[in-house]
Protein backbone atom coordinates (compact mmCIF):
# COMPACT_ATOMS: atom_id res chain seq x y z
CA UNK A 1 0.00 0.00 0.00
CA UNK A 2 1.40 3.39 -0.99
CA UNK A 3 1.43 6.21 1.54
CA UNK A 4 2.52 9.83 1.54
CA UNK A 5 4.06 10.88 4.84
CA UNK A 6 4.49 14.58 5.52
CA UNK A 7 6.78 16.30 7.98
CA UNK A 8 7.35 19.93 8.79
CA UNK A 9 4.84 22.65 9.40
CA UNK A 10 4.20 24.51 12.60
CA UNK A 11 3.98 28.07 13.88
CA UNK A 12 6.17 30.80 12.43
CA UNK A 13 6.22 34.57 12.58
CA UNK A 14 5.52 36.66 9.48
CA UNK A 15 8.61 36.85 7.33
CA UNK A 16 9.87 33.53 8.61
CA UNK A 17 10.57 30.27 6.81
CA UNK A 18 9.42 26.68 7.00
CA UNK A 19 10.22 23.55 5.03
CA UNK A 20 7.74 20.81 4.34
CA UNK A 21 8.72 17.36 3.17
CA UNK A 22 6.71 14.45 1.85
CA UNK A 23 7.98 10.94 1.26
CA UNK A 24 6.18 8.25 -0.69
CA UNK A 25 6.48 4.79 0.81
CA UNK A 26 5.36 1.37 -0.28
CA UNK A 27 6.37 -1.01 -3.03
CA UNK A 28 5.88 -1.49 -6.76
CA UNK A 29 4.83 1.97 -7.72
CA UNK A 30 5.95 4.83 -9.95
CA UNK A 31 5.62 8.56 -9.39
CA UNK A 32 4.64 11.22 -11.85
CA UNK A 33 3.71 14.71 -10.65
CA UNK A 34 4.16 15.61 -6.98
CA UNK A 35 3.13 18.75 -5.25
CA UNK A 36 1.41 20.64 -2.50
CA UNK A 37 -2.09 21.95 -2.02
CA UNK A 38 -3.45 23.96 0.88
CA UNK A 39 -6.81 24.48 2.51
CA UNK A 40 -7.56 27.51 4.63
CA UNK A 41 -10.73 28.03 6.67
CA UNK A 42 -13.51 29.42 4.53
CA UNK A 43 -11.54 28.99 1.31
CA UNK A 44 -11.36 26.42 -1.44
CA UNK A 45 -8.46 24.03 -1.81
CA UNK A 46 -5.64 25.75 -3.68
CA UNK A 47 -2.74 24.36 -5.67
CA UNK A 48 0.44 25.78 -4.15
CA UNK A 49 3.13 24.17 -6.28
CA UNK A 50 3.58 21.19 -8.57
CA UNK A 51 6.68 19.48 -9.93
CA UNK A 52 6.75 16.90 -12.73
CA UNK A 53 9.08 13.90 -12.66
CA UNK A 54 11.23 15.70 -15.22
CA UNK A 55 11.59 18.69 -12.93
CA UNK A 56 9.31 21.27 -14.53
CA UNK A 57 7.40 23.30 -11.96
CA UNK A 58 4.44 25.57 -11.62
CA UNK A 59 3.37 27.76 -8.72
CA UNK A 60 0.34 29.64 -7.54
CA UNK A 61 0.78 33.33 -8.25
CA UNK A 62 0.47 34.14 -4.57
CA UNK A 63 3.59 32.13 -3.67
CA UNK A 64 5.76 32.67 -6.72
CA UNK A 65 9.14 34.02 -5.72
CA UNK A 66 8.68 33.00 -2.09
CA UNK A 67 8.16 29.23 -2.24
CA UNK A 68 10.35 26.65 -3.95
CA UNK A 69 9.36 23.08 -4.73
CA UNK A 70 11.93 20.37 -5.32
CA UNK A 71 12.07 16.59 -5.46
CA UNK A 72 14.43 13.65 -5.33
CA UNK A 73 13.14 10.84 -7.53
CA UNK A 74 15.47 8.26 -6.00
CA UNK A 75 14.23 9.11 -2.51
CA UNK A 76 10.63 9.51 -3.75
CA UNK A 77 10.47 12.73 -1.77
CA UNK A 78 9.19 16.23 -2.48
CA UNK A 79 9.97 19.36 -0.49
CA UNK A 80 8.40 22.79 -0.24
CA UNK A 81 10.67 25.56 1.00
CA UNK A 82 8.54 28.45 2.16
CA UNK A 83 10.20 31.82 2.72
CA UNK A 84 8.86 35.27 3.53
CA UNK A 85 5.76 33.70 4.99
CA UNK A 86 2.64 35.81 5.37
CA UNK A 87 -0.41 35.38 7.61
CA UNK A 88 -2.44 34.55 4.50
CA UNK A 89 -0.26 31.47 4.00
CA UNK A 90 -1.85 29.96 7.09
CA UNK A 91 -3.53 26.72 6.06
CA UNK A 92 -3.36 22.95 6.21
CA UNK A 93 -0.89 21.86 3.56
CA UNK A 94 -1.44 18.54 1.79
CA UNK A 95 1.11 16.59 -0.17
CA UNK A 96 -0.12 15.25 -3.49
CA UNK A 97 1.25 12.68 -5.92
CA UNK A 98 0.20 10.96 -9.10
CA UNK A 99 1.09 7.33 -8.50
CA UNK A 100 1.04 4.32 -10.78
CA UNK A 101 0.41 0.97 -9.15
CA UNK A 102 -1.80 -1.06 -11.43
CA UNK A 103 -3.38 2.22 -12.59
CA UNK A 104 -2.74 5.95 -12.20
CA UNK A 105 -4.33 7.42 -9.08
CA UNK A 106 -4.13 10.59 -7.03
CA UNK A 107 -2.71 10.16 -3.55
CA UNK A 108 -2.82 12.62 -0.64
CA UNK A 109 -0.88 13.06 2.56
CA UNK A 110 -2.53 13.48 5.93
CA UNK A 111 -2.02 17.24 5.97
CA UNK A 112 0.19 19.45 8.11
CA UNK A 113 -0.78 22.74 9.71
CA UNK A 114 1.16 25.87 8.86
CA UNK A 115 0.34 28.92 10.97
CA UNK A 116 1.89 32.31 10.30
CA UNK A 117 1.25 34.65 13.17
CA UNK A 118 3.03 37.07 15.45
Amino acid sequence: QVQLVETGGGLVQPGGSLRLSCAASGSDFSLNAMGWYRLAPGKERELVALIQDGGSTNYAGSVKGRFTISRDNAKKTVWLQMNSLKPEDTAVYYCYAQILTWRWEDYWGQGTQVTVSS
